[in-house]
């Protein structure tokens, strides 16, 4: 309208450079579309790849801004490179893969080695690389372990469905005796509360996994006889009756009846597509367990730096910007400073921006690549403890009673845990949960814990019945994990 169109594309030395602004939102424009629904379910790879784009994007944001608007976002640029950068050097160890079982239900238990310093919340995720299958691509998936019953292994669970999973699963499926896998994680919540008169845990198909972390996790908390523990009503819906396999995952292998007798635990499991129990089912049906041999390179799953993660990561945080101010000065009064004295002229104004980006990157590089070399170094002996350990549980677990490993069979008498599960278990054919009778008739509890993880429109059902004060003491919760 005032005929400054080509101003858009200049880039003026000492003062904004149009240009860079134009760059960074054309750029985060294109990150903006593809994180819309449509891209983030049906074309996840496109989704995943272009919001690598964030890298370029903060680059021509800062030429365009300066050094000085650079300020005001910094600590947010900061803590994002420094996790960035210690995610990448976490991810290039390889993880030691124990063994994986084959559910009936179409899913794959996958259970690693790790050290019993690390520590994890329940609900949290592990994300997997597989290089044999993809290079770049890293999934996300629920770890069913607890941290505290398990302290050598973590367990996740992972569905067959879509490409990459159809994959990993013949891969297991083949003659390979091992099996290279790279790991990022946990992550998940600094806490979990659990602190209620009961629970009421709702899930739809695979969205049980969390809540066997959080079973599991009060299996662990009633072993401290002072603590109280919450009555827990599991409602499951599944679609076909195989699915119940997912019920053999909530009791560790090794849990004995002294370990659960505190526990309240009634389940509610529904089959929604089926009518009555399939005469061609198989309850004898194996678990099918396959076992990996340890190759030179695995290491299990740890810290990225060490035991104490968050002091060390503290003190990656502190000394990285310490160093970065420090460099600021010395570069600023060394030698920007007196190229404006001596020339009478400013000092390029994206140079500076420029500058800011690299003395950034080189403290964050410097500071967390020395303390995870330290850690490293320390660990290695660490780490053959640990294998050993690893190694003990393997064989102890590989020649455990068989009737361990199925599901809904007449188990040993020493395998009373599981025989509670089928005993605790009310299946009904045919139905879905009827959630607004379950959740009103828990009005007589004081305080009444309700999760729910599932399909959106069970979670919405959910959180519509507990928000319509029909029972006022329903405390909601809702675990997603939809993109």
């Amino acid at each position: 309208m005032v005929d400054t169109l080509m101003e858009t594309f200049a880039w003026d030395s000492s003062y904004v450079p149009n240009l860079a602004g134009a760059i960074a939102m054309v750029t985060g424009i294109v990150m903006w579309v593809t994180s819309l629904p449509y891209f983030r379910r049906n074309k996840f790879e496109i989704f995943f790849y272009i919001h690598h784009l964030c890298g370029l994007y903060i680059v021509f944001y800062v030429l365009h801004v300066g050094d000085s608007w650079f300020c005001m976002i910094l600590p947010n640029i900061f803590l994002f490179f420094i996790d960035r950068y210690l995610r990448f050097l976490q991810s290039t160890k390889r993880s030691r893969l124990v063994f994986a079982r084959n559910l009936p239900s179409d899913n794959l238990e996958l259970t690693f080695s790790k050290t019993p310093g690390l520590q994890y919340t329940p609900t949290s995720i592990l994300f997997l690389d597989v290089p044999s299958i993809s290079k770049f691509q890293w999934h996300p998936f629920t770890i069913t372990s607890n941290s505290n019953l398990e302290k050598d292994t973590l367990s996740v669970v992972i569905r067959r469905q879509g490409s990459w999973t159809q994959k990993l699963y013949t891969h297991i499926a083949s003659s390979l005796d091992s099996l290279e896998i790279s790991t990022e994680g946990p992550y998940g919540p600094n806490s979990l509360d659990l602190r209620h008169d009961s629970l009421i845990l709702v899930s739809g198909g695979s969205g049980i996994s969390p809540f066997i972390s959080i079973i599991r996790e009060l299996i662990f908390q009633a072993q401290n006889h002072s603590t109280k523990i919450p009555d827990v009503l599991l409602v499951c819906a599944f679609k076909y009756y195989h699915d119940l396999a997912f019920l053999d995952l909530i009791f560790p292998p090794d849990i004995s009846v002294s370990d659960i007798s505190r526990l309240n635990l009634r389940i509610e499991a529904y089959i929604t597509q089926e009518d009555k129990k399939p005469e061609a089912a198989n309850d004898y049906r194996l678990l099918q367990t396959k076992w990996f041999k340890p190759q030179p390179l695995d290491s299990p799953i740890s810290p990225v730096l060490g035991p104490n993660n968050l002091l060390w990561l503290g003190v990656v945080i502190l000394s990285s910007f310490v160093m970065f101010l420090l460099l600021i000065v010395i570069v600023t009064r060394y030698y920007i400073y007196p190229v404006d004295l001596n020339t009478g002229m400013i000092y390029n104004f994206s140079y500076r921006s420029l500058w800011d980006m690299f003395l950034g990157c080189v403290c964050i590089f410097v500071a967390s690549s020395i303390v995870f070399l330290w850690h490293k170094k320390v660990s290695k002996e660490e780490n053959k403890e640990s294998s050993e350990q690893v190694r003990s549980v393997a064989l102890q677990m590989s020649t455990s009673s068989p009737s361990s490993w199925f599901y809904g069979s007449e188990r040993e008498l020493e395998s009373a845990p599981y025989q509670s599960i089928v005993q605790a278990t009310s299946v009904q054919f045919g139905a879905k949960p009827n959630l607004k009778k379950i959740l009103v008739d828990a009005e007589g509890s004081k305080d009444v814990g309700v999760m729910v993880c599932g399909p959106r429109n069970m979670r919405h059902d959910v959180a519509r019945i507990c928000s319509s004060g029909l029972a006022k003491n329903l405390r909601f919760e809702a675990i997603s994990f939809d993109w």
